[in-house]
C-alpha cells in the first residue's frame, strides 16, 4: 500500500492553483492549473498524488479525460508505467467506439471514446483536473464501462464539493487532492 500523501505536496499543489472568477460564463469560478503544470515540483507532486490509487497494480491504464485531464493523465500514466487513453470532446477523434452527453455547469457537451482501446476486463484510473458538478466524470465512467471496463478509481487535483459532483460518482471511489 503507498504511504500517506506528504503534507508538503498538498501545499506545493494548493499554492500553484488560481481561482478565476466569472470565466467562462458569468458566476462561474474557474480554476487555472496553468501554473502548476508549468511547475516541475507541482507537476511532479501531482503526479505522485493523483497516482495513489492505481500504485501496487490498481489500476492497467490511466484515462485522461479532456483537456486538462489528457496532461495530467499522460503524466501520471508515465510515472505508473501504464498506458493512457483520451477520452475526447465530441468530433475530435477518427473513430469513435462510444460517446455519452453529460450536463456541465454552464451547458451541455459529449465525450467520446476511441474505438478498440478499452478492452473487456480491463482496470482504469480516470484522471481530471476539477470535479464538479460531476457531468464529465460521469459520462467518462459510463464510457469506460460501457467498454467492458472496470473504473478502478476518479482522481482529481480538485473538488468543489458545493456542487455536490461526488453524489453522481455513487459507487466509484473519488480521489481528490484538494477541495474548495
Amino acid at each position: 500500500m503507498s504511504a500517506a500523501p506528504a503534507a508538503d505536496d498538498l501545499d506545493v499543489v494548493a499554492g500553484l492553483l488560481r481561482e478565476v472568477p466569472d470565466f467562462p460564463t458569468p458566476g462561474i469560478r474557474f480554476w487555472d492549473l496553468t501554473a502548476l503544470l508549468a511547475d516541475g515540483a507541482g507537476l511532479a507532486a501531482t503526479t505522485r498524488l493523483l497516482g495513489a490509487p492505481a500504485r501496487d497494480g490498481g489500476a492497467d491504464v490511466v484515462v485522461g479525460i479532456e483537456a486538462r485531464g489528457f496532461l495530467l493523465g499522460a503524466a501520471v500514466a508515465q510515472s505508473l508505467g501504464l498506458g493512457v487513453v483520451a477520452v475526447r470532446k465530441e468530433g475530435k477523434l477518427p473513430a469513435v467506439a462510444a460517446r455519452e452527453s453529460y450536463e456541465l455547469e454552464y451547458g451541455s457537451a459529449v465525450l467520446e471514446l476511441p474505438h478498440d482501446v478499452l478492452r473487456p476486463g480491463t482496470r482504469a484510473l480516470l484522471v481530471d483536473d476539477v470535479l464538479a458538478t460531476g457531468g464529465t466524470a460521469a459520462a467518462a465512467c459510463a464510457l469506460v464501462e460501457g467498454a467492458g471496463a472496470t473504473v478502478a478509481a476518479v482522481a482529481v487535483v480538485l473538488e468543489l464539493p458545493a456542487l455536490a459532483g461526488r453524489s453522481r460518482l455513487d459507487g466509484h471511489t473519488v480521489h481528490a487532492l484538494l477541495a474548495r
